[in-house]
């Protein structure tokens, strides 16, 4: 194994200059991923060729068949934009360590439901082309060159430019070969008394199958000579998952160490000590490796009595999923490489050779560092001026502020534990609420909200929760606090059959008088306090009446049997959210195609719904305006003349994770029209899941959300645009060399500045 600190330079020539061509690229704010469109095949000689698109559309309305991009491209392209962050120098230098780690973390689920679904679909024969015309194997080819130059790349920035940055602020990661003799004996100690206990050595020989090798998990590929025979032996180590991936070594005494940190990767401690576990043999060499499963959940819910114990056996089964990829450190040798792949049945194209150390995500163990210069400027969410007109000791009421009006919160900006967290708090303790329905799909074991949950009903309250189990890689956490919840006499249920329950509803019932108020929160985040400090989201608290009856039904219909139910201010999915978008751009093409100024603004985290593009383009052809914010995935095409030329699509990522979604439709002499709600613009959000929209009315909220929208649009606020050709172009800096706008800076700044005025009043 390599002790060199800087693997890179031993890969051979060509790769380098191709990797370090990438590298360039991307710190110019260029696109290393490169789509290839491609114009769908015609149907084959025996008619089985099925081409994924909308329904088709009249005559006269035929819109081009190469219209769409790939989502899967599209989606690794969003990672890319992850990857800039962590190559800008402008960027503090612990949160570029922190995007190395969310590159990682994000590409780890990609390989794990998406290329794992596509390759189940392919084995299983029901693959169909994708509606960018590409066939799945073709997909499968672009993903993996697009991942194995992104992946070069992604090792290529941590070890020629984040990790010489964090050496010269004193953070280092250092290879056994730098350990120093007292470092050597404090790790002597750490691995006799820590590490050793829970190593489980597996040797492969004829009495000793292959192990299996669990999804995700850090191996080391040992290579043994007996002494007495001479005979080569191979042995696995599994790197314990549940002890630091970084450990953090003394301080050098003398030094002028009070801001330095030292660190050496575990798979380095337990390498130097393969001794230890293999006595009287030689350790020959030694390579890390680690491999990727399928880890997507399949439960047969027509078939599963109890779906929460379906799923706890289908828990069981994932770590036993097929491999979609192996990692190999680049020195790895051809022939105990060869092993692995023939014993682990991958193909050679999912094998990604890079330079160790494997597995960045270990550097979110560096990025938590206490060194605020090497952060974000420190924020604070403050509390909305309409929950608390002015600075006081005691919780604000909210109960009290809406009924004084409607409620737009935006978090972070806005806090979460004084506006949504204290709105359940409140009502948990408030002797007059009758009773509490909740949606929760992700939120944390320790949550103060379970607890408010579990003290209203232990109250005597009414307390629904309706637990969506199948949040994907949260199904375990969620298993165990929705037993919780049961255990304290909440009514749980697990949504609908066949549909996951996404929406991010809470409905609370109060008494007052003689007469009842129901009093809502309808929100585009889960009701997790701690991505709630992380994630930008919106939120609307209202006791309106029409809000008010639309959740009681909607939870009745989660909860019991009512199918038909009708609502007045939700869209709500799989019935309403699509026919009710296409809707409102089609009235605000027809009003375009009248000589009327319109204009369509979408916020999405994902905008993948061909019907929901094809109305977009539709619109964009009558003289319409058509923005479209997007996170991650797009596979509109902007600007294709005839097609989409009044359209644009903008990328922001930052800081905090853009994930609210907002709808708003603008014709000339009306009212905007303004929705915000939980539903992304794809087939699972509008076919598969329960997702709610609300309409916004408080015409001080839709100025907001509209001057939102220009914001996050404009040419003078940074962000990444896409071209018709399908790349992605970093606009970070006016023409003068300046940087444009940080909307979220300019969004602390401005929230800052509305929460000094209130207190002025």
């Amino acid at each position: 194994m390599s002790t060199k600190p800087d693997a890179v330079a031993d890969q051979p020539e060509e790769a380098e200059d191709s990797v370090a061509a990438a590298t360039q690229t991307l710190a110019e704010g260029g696109s290393v991923v490169r789509l290839k469109q491609r114009l769908p095949r015609p149907r084959g000689e025996n008619g089985r060729f099925i081409q994924i698109a909308p329904e088709p559309l009249p005559e006269e309305a035929i819109l081009p068949e190469d219209r769409f991009l790939d989502r899967e491209m599209s989606w690794l392209q969003f990672n890319e934009r992850v990857l800039q962050l962590a190559s800008d120098p402008t960027v503090p230098l612990l949160e570029r360590a922190r995007f190395l780690a969310i590159f990682a973390s994000n590409l780890d689920e990609f390989f794990m439901v998406r290329v794992a679904g596509l390759k189940r679909r392919i084995t299983a024969g029901i693959a169909t082309p994708s509606a960018s015309g590409l066939e799945p194997r073709e997909v499968l080819d672009e993903i993996s060159e697009g991942a194995h130059e992104l992946m070069g790349v992604h090792a290529r920035v941590y070890q020629r430019h984040i990790r010489p940055a964090l050496e010269d602020e004193g953070i280092t990661l250092l290879r056994p070969n730098e350990l120093t003799d007292a470092d050597r004996e404090h790790l002597d100690g750490l691995f006799r008394e820590v590490i050793y206990p829970v190593l489980t050595p597996l040797a492969v020989d004829p009495a000793h199958p292959f192990p299996y090798i669990s999804g995700l998990s850090l191996n080391l590929a040992v290579l043994l000579i007996n002494p007495k025979t001479e005979r080569e032996h191979f042995a696995r180590v599994k790197v314990p998952p549940l002890l630091p991936r970084l450990i953090r070594l003394p301080d050098t005494p003398g030094a002028d160490t009070l801001y330095d940190a030292r660190f050496v990767t575990l798979e380095d401690v337990i390498s130097e000590h393969l001794h230890h576990l293999f006595p009287g043999m030689e350790v020959h060499e030694h390579f890390t490796f680690r491999v990727t499963r399928n880890e997507d959940l399949e439960v047969e819910e027509d078939d599963a009595e109890n779906i929460l114990t379906a799923l706890e056996k289908e828990l069981t089964r994932r770590r036993f999923g097929p491999p979609v990829r192996l990692e190999v450190a680049d020195e790895m040798d051809e022939h105990v490489l060869d092993l692995l792949v023939r014993e682990l049945g991958v193909h050679a194209k999912e094998v990604y050779r890079l330079p160790e150390p494997l597995d960045l995500r270990g550097l979110n163990i560096v990025a938590d560092l206490d060194r605020s210069e090497l952060r974000w400027p420190a924020f604070g969410s403050m509390t909305h001026p309409d929950l608390a007109p002015v600075e006081r000791a005691a919780a604000p009421d909210v109960f009290a502020a809406m009924r004084s009006g409607d409620v737009l919160l935006h978090h972070p900006y806005d806090s979460f534990s004084t506006s949504v967290q204290a709105f359940i708090e409140q009502a948990a303790d408030d002797p007059q609420v009758l009773a509490i329905k909740q949606t929760l799909y992700r939120t944390s074991g320790d949550s103060p909200i379970i607890d408010a949950l579990i003290e209203a009903a232990e109250a005597g309250k009414q307390v629904l929760a309706v637990v969506e189990i199948k949040a994907r890689f949260d199904e375990q956490n969620n298993i165990v606090w929705a037993r919780k919840l049961e255990r304290a006499g909440v009514h749980v249920v697990y949504g609908m059959v066949g549909l996951k329950t996404h929406a991010k509803l809470c409905l609370v019932v109060r008494s007052e008088g003689e007469s009842i108020r129901r009093y809502c929160h309808v929100g585009t985040g889960n009701y997790n306090p701690k991505t709630a400090r992380l994630y930008e989201d919106l939120g609307l608290l209202t006791c309106d009446r029409e809000v008010g009856e639309d959740l009681s039904r909607l939870f009745n219909q989660l909860s019991g049997m009512a199918p038909r139910s009708k609502f007045k201010r939700l869209l709500v999915a799989p019935r309403s959210v699509r026919t009710g978008l296409v809707e409102r751009i089609d009235a605000v093409a027809e009003a375009a195609r009248q000589g009327q100024q319109a204009r369509i603004a979408i916020k999405v985290n994902s905008l993948v719904d061909e019907k929901i593009i094809d109305a977009c383009y539709r619109a964009s052809q009558a003289g319409a305006q058509v923005d479209i914010w997007v996170r991650g995935i797009c596979s509109l095409r902007p600007d294709i003349e005839g097609l989409s030329e009044g359209v644009r699509v903008r990328s922001i990522l930052g800081r905090f994770l853009e994930h609210s979604r907002i709808f708003l439709f603008e014709i000339e002499g009306e009212e905007p029209v303004c929705y915000i709600g939980s539903a992304d613009m794809m087939h699972r959000n509008l076919d598969r899941r329960v997702e709610a929209l609300v309409r916004v009315t408080d015409p001080r909220h839709i100025h907001t959300l509209t001057q939102l929208m220009d914001e996050g649009v404009s040419d003078d606020t940074s962000s990444w645009h896409l071209q018709g050709d399908g790349e992605w172009e970093r606009h970070h800096l006016a023409p003068d060399g300046e940087p444009l706008s940080d909307l979220q800076s300019h969004l602390i700044a401005q929230y800052s500045k509305r929460r000094r005025k209130a207190r002025r009043r």
